[in-house]
């Protein structure tokens, strides 16, 4: 538990920030760093308590924002379109100028991506830190594998250059209430549409979003100069197929999934947490808990009358 310090979180308006933000100022002065495209995110983090700083990393001068925070948790992400050299100027350059502007921090977390991992045949092959690195998702996001890739790369000098304590968290399927992939196939099954994935089976490592807020204090205080590596994943391996049919259950439907096979892609992205484990203990949070809590507060009450979650 992070108490009584001076937190940057970037992203702060975003789907893992949001609530992670909320989550840290409970206890600390935090910052929220962020582009606020929609007007309501600013007085959003501000009646939360946080204050705000509007900029795009990478783009804007960070002139004005603060230099002493204590810790820096760095989730904001470019992840759409085809434009390689704005997505290295956001996410590789962006970060290197947040971290050498932040580099009297004790600790720095920086969220990186399974998506930089090269892809493997077998749907289950279960990915280690020191697995082979590769252009990935081409087809949807076909900058963001290279791009991140790129960020790890500046993280981990800036660790080195500055004498930062940096930790590389290569996030899986995060979900809760604030939304993530398996949060979307929920509402989509919800209101008897399709759920659409590329493979079948398409594994993840699916982790709640109060396992995310509750292992960053621990994953801040493994920064290491050089930086630590690690993979930030649930600990149960599962398909969009079986999280499918859970939610059909809690909403007392029998889903649809559609798969369109999409090369260049993922067939699996089932992580090895060993090294996160060893650092914040097992996931409070399991897969059936976790779609019942984000059922309840995506829509609104429990599940149907007669359809209990296993």
């Amino acid at each position: 538990m992070l108490s009584d310090q001076k937190i940057l979180v970037t992203g702060a308006a975003g789907q893992i920030g949001w609530p992670l933000a909320t989550h840290l100022a409970a206890t600390n002065e935090v910052w929220g760093l962020a582009r606020f495209s929609a007007a309501s995110d600013r007085s959003r983090l501000e009646d939360a308590g946080i204050i705000p700083f509007r900029a795009e990393l990478g783009v804007d001068d960070l002139t004005d924002l603060p230099d002493d925070f204590t810790h820096v948790v760095h989730l904001a992400a470019h992840m759409s379109g085809a434009d390689y050299d704005h997505a290295l100027r956001v996410n590789a350059e962006g970060t290197g100028m947040l971290l050498a502007h932040c580099r009297k921090a004790k600790a720095v977390l920086v969220m990186s991506t399974h998506s930089v991992y090269r892809p493997q045949p077998d749907p289950h092959h279960v990915f280690v830190e020191a697995d082979a690195l590769g252009d990935v998702n081409s087809a949807v996001t076909p900058t963001y594998s290279v791009s991140k890739i790129a960020e790890e790369a500046v993280a981990r000098f800036c660790a080195r250059a500055f004498d930062l304590p940096v930790t590389i968290a290569r996030m899986n399927a995060s979900y809760g209430p604030n939304g993530g992939l398996p949060a979307y196939h929920l509402d989509a099954v919800a209101v008897g549409q399709p759920v659409h994935t590329r493979w079948d089976p398409c594994m993840y490592s699916p982790i709640f979003e109060d396992d995310i807020n509750e292992q960053v204090a621990p994953l801040l205080d493994a920064a290491t100069v050089p930086a630590t590596v690690l993979n930030w994943a649930g600990d149960e391996a599962v398909s969009v197929q079986e999280w499918a049919r859970i939610m059909g259950e809690l909403c007392g439907v029998q889903p649809d999934v559609v798969v369109t096979e999409t090369p260049n892609t993922l067939r699996g992205s089932v992580a090895d947490v060993s090294r996160r484990r060893a650092l914040t203990g097992p996931c409070r949070v399991g897969l059936h808990e976790g779609l019942r809590r984000t059922w309840e507060h995506r829509h609104g009450g429990p599940p149907p009358a007669g359809q209990p979650p296993r």
